[in-house]
């Protein structure tokens, strides 16, 4: 008797245990999280949390003054500075192996020369990748998988330029169990992403790439709020001037962030990380207009900024 009741008592204290560890994952595309995924836990939770004060940074190709963009150091350099989000770029080479490469061709970025498109993986291998100011380093082109893999419980990631090729880097992203931590994007208006892409929705996070200075700007956004409220929308601002900004606060308490880029002035309204480096209050206009991801090309300066006015841990 003493047995029996000592093994109902394990075993149901087996299940509490069980229910209480489901219910400690608050979202949807967790299902592959690895074992110790608390820091990712936090980052998804920051990511679906439209009105969160702090704010998300995103390194655009990796930390590419500091390693070749697009490099798995660029992306390694972010992961260590505690940046939240990295945006890699992908493409397919001629033999369909998925590689990170922002231009159509390696002849910026690499010592070869070549349309990506047109040549094997073979190939790609033999070259070195080209510094910021083009010199040649001891750094190899990664692969996709290499990239997510390093990626996996460690950092956000937004993959650039893969809409086109979703299906197959999709198949990388099972195979890595990374759907959880992974955000595409495309300047699709709702019913163009759910005829091409409706069927990934529910598997990774979509955001739409929304133009301010396109006339249809804010029916493209209002489509989407009224029916299916994306994690964020990311927002081209080519002046400062633009109406829909005062919008942005509205737009976060309906359940979606407000992604824009500090990268150049005509993403900014000329707010960029290079007036940033004289003068980091730069950074103050995205603050004030309730921009809460910033995708950046000095991740180091912006998240000390950030972290000097308490919007970043």
């Amino acid at each position: 008797m003493y047995n029996r009741i000592r093994t109902f008592l394990l075993i149901a204290c087996l299940s509490i245990a069980y229910q209480s560890a489901s219910q400690d994952v608050p979202t949807s595309k967790d299902t592959e999280l690895p074992e110790d995924a608390s820091k990712i836990k936090q980052l998804i939770s920051k990511l679906e949390d439209a009105q969160s004060d702090e704010i998300i940074v995103v390194a655009h190709r990796g930390d590419w003054r500091n390693a070749p963009e697009n490099s798995l150091p660029a992306i390694q350099n972010c992961i260590d500075l505690s940046v939240d989000m990295v945006e890699i770029d992908v493409r397919m080479t001629s033999d369909s192996v998925l590689v990170l490469m922002h231009d159509e061709t390696i002849d910026r970025t690499t010592t070869g020369i070549g349309k990506v498109r047109e040549v094997s993986w073979d190939y790609l291998q033999d070259l070195q990748l080209r510094d910021g100011i083009g010199h040649a380093t001891p750094h190899k082109i990664p692969t996709l998988e290499e990239a997510l893999r390093l990626a996996k419980g460690e950092i956000l990631v937004n993959l650039d330029k893969s809409y086109p090729i979703f299906d197959l880097c999709y198949d990388v992203i099972k195979k890595t169990g990374t759907s959880h931590q992974v955000i595409i994007k495309g300047a699709k208006r709702l019913s163009e992403v759910q005829n091409e892409f409706g069927e990934y929705l529910s598997e990774v996070y979509f955001m739409p790439l929304v133009r301010l200075a396109n006339p249809e700007a804010r029916s493209i956004v209002e489509e989407y709020l009224e029916t299916d409220i994306p994690v964020a929308f990311e927002f081209t601002v080519p002046q400062d001037t633009l109406s829909m900004i005062s919008e942005f606060d509205d737009i976060r308490l309906r359940g979606s962030s407000v992604w824009v880029n500090s990268l150049w002035p005509q993403h900014n309204g000329g707010h960029d990380d290079e007036k940033a480096v004289t003068n980091p209050e730069v950074y103050d206009w995205f603050i004030q207009n309730h921009i809460n991801i910033i995708q950046t090309d000095r991740p180091a300066l912006l998240l000390s900024y950030l972290r000097a006015k308490d919007l970043h841990n």
